[in-house]
């Protein structure tokens, strides 16, 4: 059955996959996104075009998920082009990167105000639709830091993060009585095909920057944007100079446990050959220290890479 569906933050990545993904199965989609005849004109011309080269119902509305007054406006406008709502994905959400220390409270509060609070405007404006209705989904995009993944420098995110997954397992309780379900995805770590990393926020407080830069973590990491994941030799916060990513490292060894499960950029997904992290996948439990791909082109097993 045809659903009518918003995503919020679907100008890019997630949220612009997943709205093109449900248009071309058949549903009438609503990619929300602020500033629609602004910094985001491109994008909504982009989703124009896709949904007239696929005979897709892909629209686009103007939704600041940081205004009460845009998510009311936007939800209203839904209901009454089409009589109603049936999904919402809560998809929008902003991530910052550097050590926890160097942020400032303001900064955190600006965090959780994108990443949970976000979720309370777009609701309240959507849910009384759903209750009228006595049935409807809210899709709720978590993150893998909830399922335990906690890499450094991403505290003030996960902390956001796990917010938002803590009302949406509430939410879920209170929701089921008026036949409204409800779903929480919690993605791996990708590191390309987002805004996520490109966007993200830096600390205020430059000097503690510093002082973590020159700390015991100079001159060791991995790098996530080289080819095959390779031990890059430039120091935490300085790898776009010294080596030309375009993303970023984790600052500690590989023979930590929680550097488990990161993408490298390789085209196998692979990790490094020193690391000796058991495979988490079809690898028959072997590792990667043997040059084992974590995701080789045959699913079926796991291709030695030439990755080093």
């Amino acid at each position: 059955m045809k659903k009518v569906i918003v995503v919020t933050g679907a100008s890019s990545g997630f949220g612009a996959l997943a709205a093109r993904a449900l248009a071309k199965a058949g549903h009438v989609v609503y990619a929300s996104m602020r500033d629609t005849s602004g910094r985001n004109k491109g994008q909504v011309q982009e989703a124009a075009k896709f949904a007239a080269d696929n005979k897709a119902d892909l629209r686009t509305v103007e939704l600041d998920v940081l205004s009460d007054a845009s998510a009311n406006a936007a939800i209203t406008k839904i209901i009454e082009d089409n009589g109603r709502l049936d999904v919402v994905v809560h998809n929008a959400g902003h991530m910052v990167f550097g050590p926890l220390e160097a942020f400032t409270p303001e900064q955190l509060a600006e965090l959780y105000d994108v990443n949970v609070l976000s979720t309370q405007r777009v609701n309240r404006a959507a849910l009384p639709q759903l209750r009228k209705q006595k049935q409807g989904l809210v899709v709720w995009v978590s993150s893998s830091s909830s399922a335990g993944g906690t890499p450094p420098y991403l505290a003030p995110y996960f902390a956001a993060k796990a917010g938002m997954d803590a009302l949406a397992v509430v939410s879920a309780r209170e929701l089921t009585r008026w036949g409204i379900e409800t779903s929480i995805i919690v993605p791996g770590a990708f590191t390309g095909g987002t805004n996520h990393f490109a966007h993200s926020g830096r600390p205020a407080d430059t000097q503690r920057v510093a002082e973590y830069d020159n700390g015991p973590y100079k001159n060791e990491g991995i790098c996530l944007d080289c080819s095959a994941g390779r031990r890059c030799r430039c120091g935490w916060g300085s790898n776009r100079e010294n080596c030309g990513c375009s993303i970023w490292k984790a600052p500690f060894p590989c023979s930590r446990r929680s550097h488990a499960g990161w993408s490298r950029g390789c085209e196998h997904g692979q990790r490094p050959r020193t690391c000796g992290i058991v495979a988490p996948n079809r690898s028959g439990g072997r590792s990667h220290a043997s040059g084992t791909c974590l995701a080789g082109k045959n699913p079926s097993h796991a291709e030695r890479c030439d990755c080093p």
